[in-house]
């Protein structure tokens, strides 16, 4: 608990309370304790326990997930609302190694409260707390079915309500959040097979049942793995860039945050927010087919070399369109310096010509480059970067992204970058002008 925010205590408290009052409570009142069958209990609550002490991790700092609930549905139908709460009591005893009590109380209550609730669901549904027949055990789908629906979602939620006290919350893409919960409903049928599997083979199935669960398991592992992967792509290009002008580390991971702000504030929906993200993360990937000699130059450019900073956004397409996993963050690379009045570049497309992620990722570039340092100037204040950004919307920006963006900030606030200092002896040259800054345009001579 130590270290924890005040009203994350508190939620804690509660959560862990109400389980073990309502487990109490619920005994004591319909006397149901002396009527549990003790050696099915036993059985299940040693499955959970199985499963629930080898979780797959997740991108959130320590954090799980595992697919013991499956035994805890399966003690709905054949224990009822009790039996499922006790075998989720038993998360307390997972032998999973440096988690510490405080997790082991709120898992454990987490898991007796979504048995206990769903339990009630199965029960009010029709559903009957004993080993089903074969004959009878078309009766129980529905109630079962009723009851998965209601123990997801409540498990979600009460975790969900952790991760944003805790700060962990942004964490959590939210596409993946809808995959986990689809998951989710496919893997609690799992408690289904093992009430079926129990009607002919008796606690046999709890063995039987073992294999798909950890097939299961492997699956989240794998998808766990593959984000993992892409992310570290991801990284690695970035880094790469970011290695040409030692006063722009660091802009990547901000224009895609500030990309993805913008996506949530206009309603993006949640399987296009990681492709708005990646497409920040990677819009100036194209640098790396610059000379670093014109990225570096000091004093205004001639044609050639800014027709070279000009094709940058095309040399980012060419080095990223092998990378399936983008999808449309192709656009948001491609079409990031065109303008809404159509004097942008590669392609000098205007207003809705434009694709939604480029003009989204405009905003957010801008914004960055202007309230971070630069060689050749100071950071900006927020508030003349937001000054800026509006008196040139409706000719450099859109203004539905403009107006996306500052409500955003107003509401969630922006973390400005840290001051940069002198930069290290081993760093290169930086540049004198920032073609992302709208404030300090590249001067271009002509040749002729």
């Amino acid at each position: 608990m130590r270290g924890l925010p005040w009203f994350a205590k508190v939620y804690l408290i509660l959560v862990i309370g109400a389980a073990f009052v309502l487990l109490g409570y619920s005994m004591a009142a319909d006397a149901r304790l002396g009527r549990l069958d003790w050696s099915n209990l036993m059985v299940l609550a040693l499955l959970f326990l199985v499963c629930e002490s080898v979780p797959t991790l997740l991108h959130v700092r320590q954090a799980a997930v595992s697919v013991s609930f499956s035994a805890v549905l399966a003690a709905v139908v054949l224990l009822g609302p009790e039996g499922a709460a006790l075998v989720g009591m038993t998360a307390m005893f997972s032998v999973r190694p440096g988690l510490p009590l405080v997790k082991r109380l709120f898992n454990s209550a987490q898991f007796a409260i979504c048995g206990y609730v769903a339990g009630r669901v199965y029960v009010a549904l029709g559903g009957r707390a004993e080993v089903p027949t074969i004959a009878g055990f078309d009766e129980i789908i529905v109630p079962f079915a009723g009851a998965a629906a209601v123990f997801v979602p409540l498990n979600f939620v009460l975790i969900a309500f952790v991760l944003a006290f805790t700060g962990q919350a942004h964490q959590v893409p939210l596409r993946g959040v809808a995959q986990f919960m689809v998951s989710y409903f496919g893997y609690a049928t799992f408690g289904l097979l093992i009430a079926g599997l129990w009607a002919t083979v008796n606690s046999i199935s709890a063995v039987l049942v073992l294999l798909p669960l950890f097939v299961a398991r492997w699956a989240f592992g794998q998808y766990l793995a593959q984000q993992r992967s892409y992310d570290a792509t991801i990284a690695a290009l970035c880094q790469a860039v970011e290695t040409k002008d030692y006063y722009t580390r660091g802009h990547c991971t901000r224009v895609s945050l500030a990309a993805g702000m913008i996506a949530e504030e206009i309603g993006m929906r949640s399987e296009r927010l990681r492709a708005i993200r990646y497409a920040g993360m990677l819009h100036d990937v194209g640098k790396l087919g610059v000379p670093t000699k014109v990225l570096q130059k000091d004093g205004p450019l001639s044609e050639e070399e800014f027709a070279a900073i000009q094709l940058h956004p095309m040399r980012g397409l060419e080095i990223v369109r092998g990378i399936d996993f983008l999808d449309e963050a192709f656009a948001g690379i491609m079409h990031h310096h065109e303008r809404q009045d159509g004097k942008g570049y590669p392609m000098g497309l205007a207003g809705d010509e434009i694709p939604e992620f480029a003009r989204i990722i405009a905003v957010a570039d801008a914004f960055d480059s202007m309230t971070s340092d630069r060689s050749y100037r100071n950071a900006r204040s927020r508030e003349v970067a937001m000054t800026e950004l509006r008196k040139n919307a409706g000719t450099q920006f859109d203004p539905v992204m403009v107006v996306a963006f500052i409500k955003a900030v107003d509401r969630d606030g922006w973390e400005p970058p840290r001051t940069v200092g002198t930069p290290p002896a081993d760093a290169a040259e930086t540049t004198t002008k920032d073609h992302d800054d709208p404030t300090m345009p590249i001067q271009v001579v002509s040749e002729r």
